[in-house]
């Protein structure tokens, strides 16, 4: 039995239009797009214009020049293997591959500055030019270079080599990831898009509010209170 027809079908038309509007907004009428996946989109491309890092790391990786270093890498492939490693020859390092086994001699600045090249390649976009450097594709140049960062990493704590191990880190961190996470989305500003960032948040707010007075109206209709 209702109790309150008025509140009852308010609520239930409130809850109605919640519906109508949640099917438009996951329907492709944004550009092609659902309004989930225009908005990531866009938030996406806003957080890639304020996490381009890679000048800065340049710049932490020079005192490294001159630093030699031997490491042993351990790679999930011998195809892995032989892949990572044509990313230290091009980056001036010695290499002896056994199988999944990696023995890197080289200038960890050298190294670290052509990882720094390939993710500046890929974080404006450029593929081309790091697949044409390795002959294969360029996100597993990039997914090669973060595990063998990983790796690097845990070799140089192993022998000690703490701060350099700490700059790896960075590299792996704030380059390479965001490089490969990044690629293909072209960078926004915030100040470009403002009004419709804005309104995605003020809707958010509205429309799940809008939600629960659906539900309350409802529930109040039907004779239902919250008692202390």
């Amino acid at each position: 039995m209702i109790a309150n027809k008025k509140k009852f079908f308010m609520g239930l038309g409130l809850m109605a239009a919640f519906v109508v509007v949640l099917i438009i907004f996951f329907s492709p009428v944004f550009y092609g797009q659902n309004g989930l996946e225009y908005l990531d989109d866009l938030y996406n491309s806003i957080s890639k214009g304020s996490a381009y890092y890679i000048p800065k790391l340049k710049e932490e990786v020079q005192p490294l020049g001159g630093d030699k270093v031997e490491m042993t890498l351990k790679l999930k492939s011998v195809e892995q293997a032989r892949q990572t490693s044509l990313l230290f020859q091009k980056a001036g390092a010695l290499i002896n591959l056994s199988e999944t086994t990696l023995i890197v001699s080289g200038d960890l600045g050298r190294i670290l500055l052509g990882c720094l090249d390939d993710a500046d390649a890929m974080y404006v976009n450029d593929g081309r030019k790091v697949s044409d450097k390795y002959g294969y594709d360029e996100r597993q140049v990039m997914y090669n270079w973060w595990t063998a960062a990983k790796e690097m990493d845990r070799d140089l704590k192993k022998q000690k080599k703490f701060k350099a191990a700490d700059t790896v880190a960075a590299v792996e961190k704030k380059a390479v990831e965001t490089a490969y996470n990044y690629y293909r989305i072209e960078p926004q500003k915030i100040a470009d898009r403002y009004g419709i960032v804005i309104f995605s948040l003020i809707f958010y707010v509205i429309y799940t509010v809008w939600y629960g007075f659906a539900f309350m109206y409802m529930f109040e209709g039907w004779g239902m209170k919250l008692e202390h």
